[in-house]
């Protein structure tokens, strides 16, 4: 199974690990001053010894291409925020086909609908669900009733 991290920080650490035993310590020490397996660090020395630094060179990470560039991602973030109405739709609710929609419009790239969760959740976001209110809701007329009605419609104890 491959580390998290980024490819350079795994990188980074493994030229540590070199370096620390190149000052004569154990493979057991650095691997705890690592925070890896000490099979790890001695897997890592015999490829630096096999292939020098292009030994524990960095390799790319595995799997298919992101279809969205990290700088449409964010454009994507901000259209997102503008809310939907601004995108064009009826209401301000995002939904996954909206999204997969906005997508399909803005980047020409397609994406199931299905996965635009997974996508959301790679950029920091979650399902939230709205709140139900009316759209009649006079949020300045409830604070000001809050404020002199009610104390005077509530109940006070028997005292």
């Amino acid at each position: 199974m491959r580390p998290s991290g980024r490819p350079e920080e795994l990188e980074t650490r493994r030229h540590r690990a070199i370096q620390l035993l190149g000052q004569g310590l154990q493979p057991v020490e650095v691997a705890q001053r690592v925070g890896v397996d000490r099979r790890s660090v001695r897997r890592w020395k015999a490829a630096y010894r096999a292939h020098g630094a292009s030994g524990i060179q960095a390799k790319p990470a595995p799997g298919r291409p992101a279809r969205l560039k990290p700088t449409q991602k964010r454009r994507l973030l901000v259209w997102m925020e503008r809310g939907a109405q601004a995108a064009g739709f009826s209401t301000d609710l995002w939904t996954c086909p909206r999204i997969a929609k906005l997508i399909q419009d803005r980047f020409a790239v397609s994406y199931h609908v299905d996965h635009v969760c997974r996508l959301l959740h790679s950029m920091g976001l979650s399902p939230q669900r709205p709140e139900r209110r009316a759209i009649e809701r006079d949020e300045d007329q409830i604070r000001n009733w809050i404020r002199t009605d009610w104390p005077r419609a509530k109940k006070k104890p028997a005292g």
